[in-house]
Order: structure tokens, then sequence, then C-alpha cells
């Protein structure tokens, strides 16, 4: 099999999460309300989005599943971005306040030397 490029997998899991919200869509058309009371919720919850831990990979369809529920869903160019950064181990988004700093990365305070 050949080797996938990041941009591939990245097409790949928006299909996936396409598909995903095609079936929450549809039970949403039957029980209005489904879709932020029960499935939010339950994939905030998987994602750890309100956790302080740095985003990992097996956190990142469930993110873009969040994602996708919004009004403006993900660009490619952007999931293959995040994608790289979680592959290669740089996170691609700054640590939450308070959470704790990692310890490779380098501070942008400015007031210190």
């Amino acid at each position: 099999m050949a080797e996938m490029t990041t941009q591939q997998v990245a097409q790949l899991m928006i299909g996936v999460a396409r598909a995903q919200l095609a079936l929450i869509d549809s039970i949403e058309n039957s029980k209005a309300g489904f879709k932020f009371t029960h499935v939010r919720p339950t994939l905030e919850t998987a994602s750890r989005i309100r956790s302080n831990h740095p985003e990992t990979l097996a956190d990142f369809p469930a993110r873009l599943l969040l994602q996708m529920l919004g009004r403006n869903p993900p660009d490619l160019d952007r999931v293959a971005r995040e994608l790289e950064a979680l592959v290669s181990g740089v996170s691609p988004v700054p640590p939450r306040e308070g959470a704790a700093p990692d310890s490779g990365a380098v501070s942008l305070d400015m007031t210190q030397s």
C-alpha cells in the first residue's frame, strides 16, 4: 500500500466527520435538541476540550466532529496543519491559561529575558 500524505489523511478524516455529522443531523431531524443536548456534551468529554491536557491524536477526531457541528466547518488546509502539528509533536494550539507549561516549550513572554 502506498504511504498516505497528511493532506490525504486530513481529507479522509473530514469525510468520516461529514458522515458522522449526517447521522447526527438525521437524528436531530427526528428528535429536536438531540445534537446540543446529548451529542455536544458527550463529544466535549471525548475530545477532552475542557481539560488542561495537551491535544493528542486520540482527541483529534472528536475535536474535528465538534468543529463540524459549528457554523463554519474547518477547511482541509487547517485540518492538515493541525494533523501535521500533532504528528510532529508540536502543539497546534497554545496551552490554556492555568495549564502547566511544556518543558520543551519556548516562552513568548517578552517581560522575561
